[in-house]
């Protein structure tokens, strides 16, 4: 390889490395990549695999339970002959071979509960981790939106300090003519610095930011990211009366993961309640089973040598076959209290449905009331900025015509900073707002399949 080639290899990673490195984040790329990558989703993932195996195993039960057995006995001393329960002093061994199989044909149809609960809680558990995808999705959108706004404030201190290095510079040349004394130069430098300081103070919180949002996506091995600013359009004059919580509430009822993990968990602990008051009910099972075996002591009549294995193990078999019937008399209690443990259980569980029920209609109501605040808030907060806008390019003016002191054009330009960080503050607020009702509503916020 000559250094012309070399050169341009260089050249080539360096290329790639600074592309990589200004690869930006929409907030779609963010989400997906947190819902791929995050660990405690993942153990939700575990969660749903388990109660799917689950499942699968609770059909398996009904199939027949079938062992095979074998053992190999020495006996020394006195012992019984197995072959026909003689007494012996003789050592000797045997080898014994059984095939059972046995199923159960009845059993308070504990078996088809089992199935029908391990199945709902299956698509609970399922519920379960879509919800927490969900959660998960707020979580990275409220960390996109807060780097987002400090962006927004660092690009308005910038303005700021640019203003202010403007006014230093026509300080500094009016000191240097005579027009103005020196301290209004200090008074000048020290409104400079002032906006430097909170450029400062601006770009550590958007490094702060950016970790957060890092941390929410697990994003590994990085140490910054850039995201691709999202351009925010609100309609304060949209208005949501609070009579739509109600309706909000009915379509959220219909769709919200947790609710549904919830009503399916009541389901389940209503079959859990079918299985313990099955055990009050008999239980019938039929088996069959094939057994052989090999004596040492199984000799000829006639030649007194000992019968050939293959010769025994045919001469010797045995079948049987047959039905058990267990009825439950007296268990100390055990299943009465059991029935007893799993009706509070129902309850809880429907205790913990109307809780849910009762947390989310709360968080619409929140919502609806906070969203008629914000648009009320951010119709306002507009109307300041402009008026703020107007008044600091006056103030701007007669601040270069020597009308108004250093302190007065600061004070105009601190309530200009102010103004726009207010809005820009209550515009994200509104638009996290907007995003989490429209969720509430059904519209597709998040790219996020359901299909489990």
């Amino acid at each position: 390889m000559n250094f012309k080639t070399k050169i341009l290899c260089i050249l080539w990673i360096i290329v790639t490395n600074t592309i990589h490195s200004q690869e930006s984040w929409s907030l779609e790329d963010c989400i997906t990549y947190a819902i791929e990558h995050n660990l405690q989703l993942k153990d939700f993932r575990y969660n749903q695999q388990t109660n799917q195996e689950t499942y699968r195993q609770s059909i398996r039960n009904l199939l027949p339970d079938i062992n095979a057995f074998s053992d190999y006995n020495i006996r020394y001393g006195r012992s019984v002959d197995p072959n026909n329960n003689n007494i012996v002093n003789t050592d000797f061994f045997s080898n014994n071979y059984r095939l059972n199989a046995e199923i159960t044909l009845f059993q308070g149809f504990q078996k088809l509960n089992t199935i029908k609960a391990s199945k709902i809680l299956h698509k609970a558990s399922n519920e379960e981790a879509l919800h927490q995808k969900y959660l998960l999705a707020f979580r990275v959108m409220s960390a996109f939106y807060d780097l987002q706004f400090i962006e927004g404030l660092l690009v308005i201190s910038k303005e700021q300090e640019q203003v202010s290095q403007k006014n230093y510079a026509l300080v500094k040349r009016q000191v240097e003519i005579g027009q103005k004394a020196k301290a209004d130069l200090y008074e000048a430098e020290s409104a400079l610095l002032a906006d430097k300081l909170l450029v400062t103070q601006n770009e550590n919180k958007i490094v702060a930011a950016k970790l957060k949002l890092i941390q929410e996506m697990n994003l590994e091995d990085a140490t910054t990211i850039s995201i691709q600013s999202l351009r925010i359009e609100t309609n304060p004059e949209k208005t949501v009366l609070q009579a739509d919580k109600d309706s909000i509430y009915n379509t959220a009822k219909t769709f919200v993961p947790i609710l549904k993990a919830q009503e399916l968990r009541v389901e389940a602990a209503k079959k859990q309640l079918a299985i313990a008051r099955g055990g009050l009910y008999p239980s019938l099972s039929f088996f069959a089973g094939y057994q052989t075996g090999y004596y040492e002591t199984n000799v000829n009549e006639n030649t007194q040598e000992v019968i050939p294995f293959s010769n025994q193990i045919k001469d010797n078999v045995s079948k049987y076959i047959g039905v058990s019937l267990n009825i439950p008399i007296s268990s100390r209690g055990a299943n009465r209290s059991r029935i007893k443990q799993q009706k509070i259980e129902m309850m809880r569980a429907s205790n913990n449905l109307d809780l849910q029920k009762q947390e989310v209609y709360q968080l619409i109501q929140q919502l609806v009331q906070e969203g008629e605040a914000l648009k009320t808030e951010y119709l306002q907060s507009s109307q300041k900025m402009k008026a703020q806008t107007l008044t600091f390019d006056v103030a701007q003016k007669k601040y270069e015509k020597g009308l108004i002191s250093t302190i007065e054009l600061n004070q105009s330009k601190n309530l200009l900073a102010n103004s726009q960080n207010e809005n820009l503050q209550v515009q994200l607020r509104l638009k996290v707002n907007e995003s989490t009702l429209d969720f509430y509503k059904g519209s597709p916020v998040f790219n996020i399949n359901r299909a489990q």
